[in-house]
């Protein structure tokens, strides 16, 4: 894990094309802001959990037949 110190309104870039700012900092609260194209997700990482474990749960019939068009 790379561990950077950054101030508000500085950034870091990973790759060529995400870019992850330093919007205000206050107290022990970060904001932070990212830039990156559409097809790449971000999400806070409860939320990845959360859609993590709904792929891996097992699909109802119900759920079987919407996916197929029945």
């Amino acid at each position: 894990m790379l561990v950077l110190k950054r101030r508000s309104g500085e950034s870091v870039n990973i790759g060529d094309n995400i870019i992850v700012s330093i919007v205000e900092v206050s107290g022990r609260n970060v904001r932070i802001g990212f830039a990156a194209p559409p097809d790449v997700e971000v999400h806070r990482s409860e939320v990845y959990a959360r859609i993590q474990a709904d792929k891996a749960r097992p699909q109802t019939a119900d759920e079987l037949r919407a996916a197929a068009g029945l």
